[in-house]
């Protein structure tokens, strides 16, 4: 345990050494994240080597979805400026690609147990989600997820991340899991439609899975509608028919705002015979791609706000979430430990006293028994028997508490289940429920006002590095151009991009 611990901290401190020089308002995110850890160490919620902060990628992600052959390997292979991603009409890749930056030439590819093993990867641990949702399919974590690597100035700084096409239903449950999984860390979410098979049959599964379950998420703002290889469509008479389809069944899906592009490769075979039909539409594909590519750019600025975002829900959580689950868990375990206490000591007063009125002990309110006086005359006593009926006592007291735990475990579990509070809510319990302490306390061993004041500074710290983010890159006083790149980001990104070499594969 000490030393993951140990390795825990190394990574901490490797983070923080390069955030000190990219950005130093998510080294304050980082010192943040500990003070909320130290309190989930307090009270048992979170395991020495575990950190809120390990929990979340720190670069920025780009996932890139939609349905097969719906030209995202070749609108990857464009953007990066090689051939990376196998093209095809049929399913050419039926896993999830993690495509990383590497100083090597040559692209490596390397199976999904290096992403599912690695705490620096998104998809760290993904073999036990996976398992949850199809029995026997987190031993297959190859056939869900691979990592490749690619010597692409447009990588540094940043990870893609391509998924299989909608449109399957082999291993349906786990690409899910996974693709919502991919969601919810990325920053920039591109979803690709086929331009030649935009009706809703063809896309119902992404409509559904993509959109319907994403327009009411507080970060759809990340989410760029696609439309891909419009050129084919342009073939026909109406294409602008396709793009009015393919609108149309976004909007009866429930998306009716939102960034919506019509692109198509700019390296495409396909011609356009009209000259001023090709000219319009090269027009548009251009300004479409310049304004995707830039929101790929600037994904750096995403992740900062979604990192303090998730500082954030992490306290917020913790405080709203776990802490209270646990803090009930802790007050029914007094409340029935004592009434269970209380009620058996009753049961055996009231049992004692009809033993011994039956056997005529009671002279008034004086109590005489023969057994008392044979008590009396052994060596050890009255007070022997005495301190014997004490001990008795408390091995029951100790018993109950033991006992109404157990009984509570059922409940908390579900209630675990049903809120997904984090850390471990059940492990807290077991450890506040130990011999050694007390029933009488009746809230969790390290939660008083000093942790929750430390929690709420973590809060409002969040409101002040969103409004430091806010002066970086708003520039409202107009001092500089915000919008240009600052020169450090992309030598210093690197350090933090876990890069994949020869020596690797």
């Amino acid at each position: 345990m000490t030393s993951t611990s140990d390795a825990l901290q190394q990574r901490l401190q490797e983070l923080e050494s390069h955030l000190e020089q990219e950005n130093p308002v998510l080294l304050n995110a980082v010192q943040s994240f500990r003070a909320i850890d130290n309190v989930a160490y307090r009270t048992g919620i979170l395991k020495a080597n575990e950190s809120f902060a390990t929990k979340i990628p720190w670069w920025p992600l780009i996932s890139i979805l939609g349905t097969f052959s719906a030209g995202k390997s070749t609108f990857i292979n464009h953007y990066l400026g090689q051939k990376l991603q196998r093209t095809g009409n049929q399913a050419v890749d039926d896993r999830f690609t993690v495509i990383v930056y590497s100083p090597e030439p040559v692209s490596h590819s390397l199976p999904g147990v290096s992403l599912d093993s690695d705490p620096r990867f998104p998809f760290y641990r993904m073999s036990q989600d996976i398992e949850e949702v199809a029995d026997g399919e987190g031993n297959r974590i190859d056939a869900y997820l691979q990592l490749k690597t690619c010597r692409s100035d447009h990588l540094r700084g940043k990870i893609l991340i391509d998924s299989p096409g909608f449109d399957a239903d082999a291993q349906r449950t786990a690409v899910l899991r996974l693709t919502s999984h991919m969601i919810d860390l990325s920053d920039l979410v591109l979803v690709f439609f086929d331009a030649r098979h935009p009706e809703p049959g063809a896309m119902r599964d992404t409509l559904k899975h993509l959109v319907g379950d994403t327009i009411s998420r507080s970060d759809s703002g990340k989410f760029l509608y696609i439309l891909n290889q419009l050129d084919s469509a342009a073939g026909e008479d109406n294409p602008e028919d396709v793009v009015a389809a393919w609108l149309r069944a976004i909007g009866e899906a429930g998306l009716t705002a939102g960034r919506f592009y019509t692109i198509y490769s700019p390296d495409a075979s396909t011609q356009i015979p009209d000259e001023h039909r090709r000219a319009r539409f090269e027009k548009k594909r251009d300004e479409d791609l310049g304004d995707i590519y830039h929101r790929m750019e600037q994904v750096e600025i995403e992740r900062a706000y979604r990192i303090i975002a998730a500082l954030r829900k992490s306290a917020t959580d913790f405080s709203r979430g776990a802490i209270p689950l646990l803090h009930t868990a802790m007050r029914r375990w007094r409340r029935w430990t004592l009434l269970t206490d209380v009620a058996l000591l009753v049961l055996i007063i009231v049992g004692f006293m009809t033993w011994s009125l039956r056997e005529g002990q009671w002279h008034g309110l004086h109590y005489d028994a023969k057994w008392f006086e044979v008590i009396s005359s052994l060596p050890w006593g009255l007070e022997g028997f005495e301190g014997t009926i004490l001990l008795l006592l408390i091995l029951g007291h100790f018993g109950v508490r033991r006992l109404v735990a157990l009984s509570i475990l059922p409940w908390l579990r579900k209630q675990v289940e049903k809120q997904e509070p984090p850390g471990d809510v059940v492990a807290a319990f077991q450890r506040n429920t130990r011999f050694w302490r007390t029933v009488l306390l009746g809230r969790p061993v390290g939660w008083n006002k000093k942790a929750q004041a430390e929690i709420d500074e973590v809060l409002q710290g969040c409101e002040t590095y969103i409004q430091t983010l806010n002066e970086r890159f708003t520039n409202p006083q107009g001092l500089h151009d915000a919008s240009e790149p600052r020169q450090e980001s992309v030598s210093t990104a690197l350090r933090m991009m876990p890069e994949a070499s020869s020596e690797t594969a």
